[in-house]
């Protein structure tokens, strides 16, 4: 394996099929956390989801660029993912109990495009904040 991994094209392709499976991976769970369905929500053009689930995407793509850029093994790449992911979804956990006059959940599915915004930005800003705690 180790021979393979030195090549670029090789390394390049273990990290994008791995941030891919993570991606789905983690979007199952953020699916399961929600009371609203994300993707039924998506197709029937909720906004403030479709913020909400895109912040989420890219605050998990970003973790996991940083964790593939200071992290050589794929298994430690995975670790890293999985705990920004935990760390992002706490963040979400967070920004509902730190709004006690409006339950985001409840906004979101009603497609308050306001809370799928600061949603958005607060998955997004984590990430960066998260990524920059990755160790190699």
């Amino acid at each position: 394996m180790e021979v393979i991994m030195q090549n670029t094209f090789a390394e390049t392709a273990a990290n994008f099929s791995v941030a891919v499976l993570s991606l789905i991976v983690f979007l199952a769970i953020f699916e399961t956390i929600t009371p609203y369905k994300n993707w039924e929500e998506i197709k029937n053009g909720n906004i403030a989801v479709a913020l909400a689930t895109g912040g989420k995407l890219l605050g998990v793509s970003n973790i996991l660029r940083f964790s593939i850029e200071h992290n050589d093994a794929i298994l430690t790449v995975i670790l890293w993912g999985a705990y920004g992911f935990f760390l992002l979804v706490l963040s979400y956990v967070m920004f509902e109990f730190l709004t006690p006059m409006f339950k985001v959940d409840e906004e979101l599915a009603a497609d308050n495009r306001a809370v799928g915004f600061i949603s958005f930005i607060i998955s997004i800003g984590l990430s960066y904040v998260i990524g920059a705690g990755i160790l190699a």
